[in-house]
């Protein structure tokens, strides 16, 4: 069933009875009327042994990584994140110190993206490390971007490049595999290869692609932000707004650290950049006659656009051929990557 189909089948029966629930499950956040402003939840659980490894994950990359995964999704429904709270789960093993130094994490994205920890909730925890954050957002009424706003002909567009974090990923599994095989005089080798781990590591939320869309005057018809990979953020698109669509290969955004780390594994760079997930970019529709904007806006990269339903989602490789899309990125009722 998957993960996305296990929250359809466990929250059809509760239909939405306040007339404040603007928007429920289905969305990168829940948005709420109150007022002037429309107020975004979003939360996200991380659980030790399916999301991280503390064998090679310092915690306070954890703590900030774990606060950006959530303003991210306030993001890309074209908010701004305000507060968060942080619950934990903790085992015996875990000191003050521990904790402290996850919290130091927390505290620098805070710091940098101007959000306040306003609560939450700790408890012991028998399987080991256990991080659930909420995040609180807000947006003018008439701002906010859902994923079923994308319409034919609509214009497809990614921030940033794609495929990184998974390389990084594999790269630290790599390391830690051998270092576990050689004993404690290994020396991991890192070098040249700084951007994949730290976009694995330590990602940041596109505020600044965000901001940058507002003052050109554009506002996406469509957006989601790349969590579980290109593929399955496509498909939740053209599912919301009732689409298909059309990627071209040669468009997709890859850096050369990604490129190189993927021949080094001899995997296919297109499969890693469209199913690898945890880059946090930004995937979004605008309409055709805001082609001129989108070109001059550095770090965005149009991939693609908006079909008719009946076309189908496809990537259209560099010979011309169409191979249909599907969602192989992040699972995490298996905890790796596979169609879900």
């Amino acid at each position: 069933m998957g993960e996305f189909g296990l929250i359809e089948h466990l929250t059809k029966d509760f239909p939405i009875r306040n007339p404040q629930s603007r928007k429920g499950i289905g969305d990168d956040a829940a948005v709420l009327s109150f007022g002037e402003k429309e107020v975004l939840v979003t939360t996200d659980l991380l659980l030790e042994g399916i999301h991280f490894d503390l064998r090679y994950v310092p915690l306070k990359h954890l703590g900030y990584k774990a606060a950006i995964v959530n303003f991210s999704d306030i993001y890309a429904m074209n908010g701004n994140p305000k507060q968060i709270t942080v619950s934990l789960g903790l085992s015996s093993r875990f000191t003050v110190e521990h904790i402290e130094e996850l919290y130091s994490g927390i505290r620098l994205a805070c710091e940098i993206y101007g959000v306040d920890l306003v609560g939450g909730d700790t408890s012991a925890s028998a399987t080991g490390m256990v991080i659930s954050i909420t995040c609180i957002g807000e947006a003018d009424k008439e701002e906010v971007v859902y994923r079923s706003g994308a319409k034919e002909t609509d214009l497809i567009c990614v921030s940033g490049d794609l495929g990184a974090a998974y390389m990084g990923l594999q790269l630290l599994e790599r390391e830690n595999t051998v270092a576990a095989q050689s004993g404690k005089n290994f020396v991991p080798s890192f070098e040249g290869k700084e951007y994949i781990l730290e976009r694995q590591l330590k990602p940041e939320a596109r505020k600044d692609i965000v901001a940058i869309l507002k003052e050109k005057g554009v506002k996406p018809t469509a957006m989601m932000d790349i969590s579980d990979g290109l593929s399955s953020e496509l498909l939740h698109i053209c599912k919301a707004s009732g689409v298909g669509c059309r990627v071209y290969e040669d468009r997709i955004p890859i850096d050369y650290q990604t490129a190189s780390m993927a021949e080094e594994f001899n995997m296919n760079l297109v499969t890693a950049a469209m199913n690898g997930g945890e880059d946090y970019e930004l995937l979004f529709t605008v309409p055709l006659s805001d082609r001129d904007k989108i070109e001059t806006i550095n770090g965005v990269r149009m991939i693609g656009y908006i079909t008719k339903p009946d076309l189908g989602a496809a990537l259209v490789t560099n010979d011309g051929n169409e191979l249909p899309i599907k969602a192989q990125g992040w699972n995490a009722f298996s905890g790796g990557n596979q169609d879900c």
